[in-house]
C-alpha cells in the first residue's frame, strides 16, 4: 500500500475518533463500576436494546470463560434490561435515547468506551447473542488464550459469525429466561460460504450460510457479512470501522496467514434465530435503525411470513470446538 493511501486511512481514523469522542455525550452513566476493572482483566463491551430475556445466560456463558468486567450501552430499552444490568456487580451501564443508526449502528458509542476504559486490555466486542468459541475453550478460559496471543505478539483475533438454528421452525420451541439457546438452535451451515479480500483494508470478508439461502438466494451479495474481528488488544488510538468487521490501524485486520499456513481463529455462534426473532425483526424494520435502511430486516420479515425451516440434509448438529476446526470454520494455528 502507498504512502497516500496509508495518509488517507489514518485520517479516516482520524475521524472515526474524533466523532466518537462527539457522541459520548449521548451516553449517560446509569451504574459505574470500572473502579473495580484490573490491570488485566479481559472486557466485554455491547450495545443492546430490549434482550432482558437473553441476558441472564449471555452474562454466565461470558463469566465462565472468564471476562471480569461488562461495559454496556442500553439503547433506550423497555423490558427491564437497564433495571436488570444495574444490579449486577460487574456490569458498568450507560444508557442513551440516541439514534443507534446516527451513532453508526453503536460503533461510536463503544469506540468511546474502548478508548476510556479499554486502553491496555484485552477487549472483546459482542452482541448478546453471540458466543465466542476459541480453541480448547472448553478446559481453558478466555486469558489463556489472551495470554497465548500477548506471548505471539498477536493484537487481534477474528471469529467467523456462525448462524444457528433449530430443526423446525423456529417458533415451534419457546425460550425461556436463562436457557441454553444452543438447546433449541443447535444446527448450522458447514459449507455455503463465499470469501473475497477487502483490498482498502485488507480483511476477509464472508457471507452465506443460512441466512444467504433463506432470505437472500436472489441477492447474494447483499446477505450479511460473517467475517468479525470482536478480539482485541485494544489501545486508544484503534477505531472499529464497521461493526467488527473491519479496524483501523489495517493491519489488526490482517487476522489470516498470507502465506497458506493457519492462524489461530474461532467462531462466534449466533443464537438470532429462536422463537423471541420474529418480534424482534417485526420492532427492528419499523424503527429502521439498522444499515443500509433495514433492508436485511425487511428481508427478514418477508421471508419470515411463511414460518420457514432453516435446516435442509446438509446441516450439521453442532457437537464443540474440534468440529468446527475439523470443518475448516476455526483452526487452532500453532497454539497447542
Amino acid at each position: 500500500m502507498g504512502f497516500i493511501a496509508k495518509y488517507r486511512l489514518r485520517l479516516v481514523r482520524k475521524r472515526w475518533r474524533m466523532r466518537a469522542m462527539r457522541k459520548r455525550r449521548e451516553l449517560n452513566p446509569v451504574a459505574l463500576r470500572t473502579d473495580r476493572i484490573r490491570k488485566n482483566d479481559v472486557l466485554v463491551f455491547s450495545t443492546l436494546r430490549n434482550e432482558r430475556i437473553r441476558l441472564p445466560y449471555f452474562l454466565r456463558y461470558y463469566r465462565d470463560l472468564g471476562v471480569a468486567h461488562f461495559l454496556i450501552v442500553d439503547n433506550n430499552s423497555d423490558d427491564g434490561s437497564r433495571e436488570y444490568l444495574a444490579e449486577q456487580p460487574d456490569v458498568s451501564l450507560w444508557t442513551t435515547t440516541g439514534s443507534y443508526k446516527r451513532a453508526r449502528f453503536g460503533v461510536d458509542w463503544l469506540n468511546w468506551l474502548q478508548s476510556a476504559y479499554g486502553h491496555g486490555h484485552w477487549t472483546l466486542v459482542v452482541d448478546v447473542d453471540e458466543f465466542l468459541v476459541y480453541p480448547f475453550c472448553d478446559v481453558r478460559p478466555i486469558q489463556a488464550l489472551t495470554d497465548w496471543l500477548d506471548a505471539s505478539s498477536v493484537k487481534s483475533f477474528s471469529a467467523m459469525l456462525l448462524d444457528m438454528y433449530p430443526e423446525g421452525p423456529i417458533d415451534e420451541a419457546s425460550y425461556h429466561e436463562g436457557q441454553d439457546p444452543f438447546e433449541i438452535a443447535c444446527w448450522f451451515d458447514s459449507g455455503n460460504y463465499m470469501i473475497r479480500r477487502n483490498a482498502e483494508y485488507g480483511n476477509l470478508w464472508i457471507q452465506g450460510g443460512p441466512r444467504a439461502r433463506m432470505f437472500f438466494r436472489d441477492r447474494p451479495e447483499r446477505a450479511p457479512a460473517l467475517n468479525k474481528i470482536p478480539l482485541v488488544k485494544w489501545n486508544r488510538k484503534y477505531a472499529y470501522v464497521s461493526s467488527t468487521h473491519t479496524l483501523l490501524p489495517r493491519g489488526l485486520n490482517l487476522t489470516y496467514d498470507e502465506w497458506g499456513g493457519e492462524k489461530v481463529s474461532g467462531c462466534l455462534l449466533h443464537a438470532k434465530f429462536i422463537d423471541t426473532f420474529v418480534a424482534k425483526s417485526e420492532e427492528e424494520m419499523q424503527r429502521g435503525q439498522h444499515y443500509a435502511g433495514s433492508h436485511e430486516y425487511k428481508a427478514y420479515h418477508q421471508g419470515l411470513r411463511d414460518n420457514p425451516v432453516f435446516w435442509n440434509q446438509t446441516s450439521e448438529r453442532y457437537a464443540n470446538w474440534r468440529q468446527l476446526e475439523i470443518l475448516g470454520l476455526m483452526s487452532r494455528g500453532n497454539w497447542v
